[in-house]
């Protein structure tokens, strides 16, 4: 964990975000505290991550995600040298989805 971002607001804004139950109320939650675009951003390094764990190229990842290859870079720099945080949840939802199948 990176104790450059950790504070007591933060901390709050996490423990927000883990009441959230389901889908649409994480709709409701991140459209009200994002704008469209961050949730856009945030959602499109979940998939660049997701395509560099399976090996795909930055050619590959930047047509189908449209991310610049300067995110592509730094998710996988994350991915390499980061907390472990995407290879936490993308783990995490690979076996949700194996247990939806």
């Amino acid at each position: 964990m990176n104790a450059k971002i950790k504070d007591e607001s933060i901390d709050h804004l996490f423990e927000a975000i883990l009441l959230l139950h389901t889908v649409e109320e994480c709709y409701c939650f991140f459209e009200d505290i994002c704008t469209i675009h961050e949730i856009q951003s945030l959602a499109q390094r979940l998939e660049v991550a997701k395509m560099l764990r399976q090996h795909k190229t930055y050619v590959d990842i930047a047509e189908k995600t449209g991310a610049s290859t300067a995110t592509i870079s730094r998710v996988n720099r994350s991915l390499n040298y980061g907390s472990d945080g995407y290879k936490m949840i993308l783990e995490r939802l690979e076996d949700k989805y194996k247990e939806e199948a």
